[in-house]
């Protein structure tokens, strides 16, 4: 029976049961797919990171994402959980400031350390106006205006933060469109923005605290506000609030992160 060393992370969190949750596993070699998507199901977790050494001297570690349904593309909370957990536990003093990672599908990325706790560094993804009649039907309430791109991400912007709070989306038939996220936000009361996010075709109705839709919502909340940095809450259930600054072509996504659990996951 192989045991797998695991941590469970709430990230974006100050504190325990705030934020998002991740579990963070680190791999000696890569398991088959089909049972990294198994130990997702098993964890539950909106993701479960696996990480292993990187032999190609492009990064320090390899690192994918398993929601508990399938491997996704990018996850900023999980990728900011990796570095948390890799950095604490990096005896040697080596990197002991940031962390790097090689990804199939959205290249480099980094964590390092901030006055927040981390900071991750995710590719900035780019939206333009487009109209979604089909969703906006679903979402109980008719946004200011429609922001997309050819991928995954839509942007709904409200006139006010009591308006994203209210919403009550028909999440089973947003679940219909697949594994698209739905992100519904405004300017906030305590923070410059506040959203929330739907992602029911890929098994999570609601999320947490998501670092993928802020790399998609910096972007265009930089250009909303005139400035490249700026806070931001996601109003769900558990709660959690970042910082978000504009570098580029890349999005830096800050906050601290709770460890919960440390152990071994066995196989």
């Amino acid at each position: 029976m192989a045991q797998i060393p695991y941590w469970h992370v709430d990230a974006f969190a100050d504190r325990p049961f705030t934020g998002n949750q991740a579990a963070v596993m680190v791999l000696d070699e890569w398991l088959p797919d089909d049972e990294l998507v198994a130990i997702g199901e098993e964890n539950m977790f909106a993701e479960t990171a696996f990480v292993v050494r990187d032999t190609t001297g492009e990064a320090d570690w390899e690192l994918r994402w398993c929601t508990p349904t399938y491997e996704i593309a990018l996850c900023g909370h999980a990728t900011l959980a990796s570095g948390h957990v890799l950095l604490s536990r990096d005896a040697e003093g080596k990197n002991s400031e940031r962390v790097t990672f090689r990804t199939r599908k959205a290249g480099i990325l980094e964590v390092r350390r901030a006055d927040a706790g981390y900071e991750v560094g995710l590719p900035a993804i780019l939206t333009e106006p487009q109209a979604y009649p089909e969703a906006v039907a679903l979402l109980g309430a008719e946004p200011q205006e429609v922001w997309r791109n050819d991928t995954l991400y839509n942007i709904f912007l409200f006139e006010n933060e009591a308006q994203v709070r209210a919403l009550d989306p028909d999440l089973r038939a947003l679940g219909e469109f697949g594994v698209e996220q739905f992100a519904c936000t405004a300017p906030g009361d305590s923070t410059d923005i506040v959203s929330r996010v739907f992602v029911p075709g890929a098994g999570v109705d609601e999320d947490s605290v998501t670092g993928s839709a802020h790399a998609a919502l910096t972007p265009f909340w930089a250009n909303k506000l005139g400035r490249e940095s700026f806070t931001a809450h996601q109003a769900s259930q558990r709660g959690g609030t970042l910082t978000c600054m504009l570098d580029g072509d890349r999005v830096w996504l800050g906050g601290p992160c709770a460890t919960v659990v440390e152990g071994v996951f066995k196989i």
